[in-house]
Formats: C-alpha cells, sequence, structure tokens
C-alpha cells in the first residue's frame, strides 16, 4: 500500500512538473525532501506487571522496544505566484498526529495550495501543521526526541483558509479559518479562527511568535489557546528557547476551565558534530482538560550528534507529578508515584 502511494505520489508531481516544463514561456521549481527516524526507550518504572508504559506524551508509548518513528516524503512545488505541497508520512508519528482520520487520509500530513499575489501577501488553503508551540511533527526538526505535554495536548493541524501578511522584515502576521482543531473533514461544523504575530529585532537575534486558535468543537465545548514562543541567540554556540501556552474549555453548561504550560529550551554547541538540549517544562492541569487533574514537571536531556545528515540522540528524561500518576512494578490498576524516568535512544535522517 505504502509503495503503491508513494509510487503514485511522485508519477503525478513529476507529470505536473513535465507537463510544465513543455511549455518554454514557464519555469517551475520542484523540491522533494524526506525523513525517517526510529527509536529505542526505556522505562526504568516499566511496570511491566501492569503493562504501564508510563508515557503520557505523543509518539514514544513503548517500553523496551525498538520502534519506527516515521518516514515521510515531502514534494514542493512552486511557479510563479502559486505553489503546491504534498508531504506524506507513515508510522507511529503520523497516525498519532491524524488520530481523526482513517485510511490514506491520515497518510497525508500536510496538503496545500498557495497564492501569493505580492511579496507581502500570500495566500493558503488545505492542511497544514499548526503554528502553535515550539515543537514540531518531524522528528530531525528538534533536538529533543520525546515530545512535551504542551505540544502533545494542544493542536497539531489545521485545515482551512490563511493569510500571511508581511509588513517588513521585521513584523508579520498570520489570519486564518478552519475546521475544528485537528480535523480534516468537518461537515456542518463551525470553523475556528487562527491568528499568529511575529516580531523580530533588527538584529534578528531576538524573535517571538504570539500565536491564537479557538472555535466551537464538534462538541459544542468553546476553546481559546494563547500561545508565545520566544527564541533568542547568545553566541553561536548557545541559544535559548521559551513557549508559554494556556487552553481555556467552555462547555455549554458549566464553568470553563484550563490547562496551561511553561517550558525553557537551553541549547549549547560546543562543535558542529555534538549539541546538548536541556528541556524543562511545567505543565499545569488542576482543572483535568487535560485528563491528569494534577501539575506535572519534565526534565529532559539530550545529546544530538551529527553525522552529515544523520542525527543520533541518547535521552534522559525525568517527569514528576503534584500527585501519583505513574505505576511502579507492584501496580495494578491505581498508579502510585508522582515519579518516574526513562532512556531513549533514537536515530534521525533528513534528506
Amino acid at each position: 500500500m505504502l509503495r503503491k502511494i508513494l509510487t503514485c505520489s511522485i508519477t503525478a508531481i513529476l507529470t505536473f512538473s513535465a507537463a510544465y516544463a513543455q511549455d518554454s514561456t514557464k519555469t517551475g521549481k520542484l523540491t522533494i525532501s524526506g525523513s525517517a527516524d526510529a527509536y529505542y526507550r526505556y522505562n526504568f518504572d516499566n511496570a511491566k506487571d501492569s503493562g504501564r508504559t508510563n508515557n503520557y506524551t505523543s509518539f514514544t508509548n513503548s517500553h523496551n522496544s525498538f520502534e519506527l518513528g516515521m518516514a515521510s516524503l515531502k514534494a514542493d512545488y512552486s511557479i510563479g505566484k502559486v505553489g503546491a505541497v504534498l508531504d506524506l508520512g507513515f508510522g507511529r508519528r503520523a497516525d498519532e498526529f491524524s488520530y481523526n482520520d482513517q485510511g490514506t487520509l491520515a497518510a497525508i500530513k500536510q496538503a496545500y495550495v498557495s497564492f501569493a499575489p505580492s511579496d507581502k501577501l500570500k495566500f493558503t488553503m488545505g492542511k497544514w501543521g499548526t503554528h502553535v508551540g515550539y515543537e514540531l511533527l518531524d522528528a530531525y526538526l528538534n533536538r529533543n526526541y520525546s515530545m512535551d505535554y504542551m505540544f502533545s495536548y494542544g493542536p497539531f493541524f489545521h485545515t482551512g483558509l490563511k493569510a500571511d501578511i508581511a509588513v517588513n522584515s521585521n513584523f508579520q502576521f498570520m489570519l486564518g479559518v478552519s475546521n475544528p482543531t485537528d480535523m480534516s473533514t468537518a461537515s456542518f461544523a463551525k470553523k475556528f479562527m487562527l491568528g499568529q504575530i511575529h516580531l523580530a529585532s533588527s538584529s534578528g537575534k531576538i524573535g517571538g511568535y504570539l500565536n491564537y486558535v479557538g472555535g466551537k468543537g464538534m462538541d459544542d465545548v468553546m476553546t481559546n489557546q494563547f500561545d508565545a514562543v520566544i527564541t533568542g541567540t547568545i553566541s553561536s554556540k548557545f541559544n535559548i528557547g521559551y513557549n508559554g501556552t494556556i487552553k481555556t474549555a467552555k462547555p455549554t453548561v458549566g464553568e470553563s476551565q484550563s490547562w496551561w504550560g511553561s517550558a525553557l529550551y537551553l541549547n549549547f554547541d560546543p562543535s558542529p558534530v555534538f549539541g546538548l538540549t536541556a528541556r524543562g517544562e511545567y505543565f499545569g492541569d488542576e482543572d483535568g482538560v487535560a485528563g491528569f487533574g494534577t501539575d506535572i514537571i519534565d526534565f529532559t536531556l539530550s545529546a544530538n550528534i551529527h553525522i552529515d545528515n544523520l542525527t543520533i540522540i541518547p535521552e534522559f528524561r525525568l517527569d514528576s507529578a503534584k500527585d501519583p500518576i505513574f505505576y511502579k512494578n507492584s501496580d495494578k490498576l491505581t498508579p502510585s508515584s508522582k515519579n518516574t524516568s526513562s532512556f531513549i535512544l533514537a536515530a534521525t535522517y533528513h534528506f
């Protein structure tokens, strides 16, 4: 099945490219890229008697097992003021990313067309990865392999129409309308509003994004999420990232509830072949909107070893909660531990 999809996709893209190539008055650019990742995870509390993995974030729900992450193939074609992107993904990450979709639709990570009438305005329609948050779906784009709680319980993607406006090189913003969060198809559903403001210093060393997504979902719950991402370059070897977010949920009956999170990323690259990233995150869910009913802290230390386009990521992670949510070996149905730790060895490759 995968082979047929990839073959048909590449054939269609090349046919489209060849058709334009026959017209000497039009020249387009086709870029094909891809990536693959795999990992091994060991949870030191493994809870082997209960079968629990002590994992509550996306893409790494396993224990003592070698796992495939995702294989991706992306085609980007542009000609003049128009363009199109087809981004396919297969594996655990793609399945969890498109968890509302079935069949071949679940393999489409992104698929959109765009029109840029000027260098300051661009319209995009289709499905694309969310603008909310610091972390990204494709493993090779993150310095930590495991995901944080804010990514896991925030939006993954949007299907709709958006406009990107560039006022100048230091100020851009985006406005959009979409289906409810993470819905590729949503007949009769009310639409969500999207927004983003991007500011950067004149030197380019400090940048910030203020992000928004909100609307009434299929369950008639009104949600609003505000998110901020700030990045700063201290030197050629050290940079900092920050992500803070809050999501509120207001049901048709009852009071509004919320969860919030805050994470700091410290990135140090003493050489081109070796880097370290320390991530500290606080995730507050006392209202139980994300299903925890407690607060969680996670600390992750990841090394990045670069060999050409291959990155090897040994990673140690510690999760600690205000109340017991993690399982020990002797636990059957009820968790008894407030802490758990894990080791991951991951490898990512991109071309």
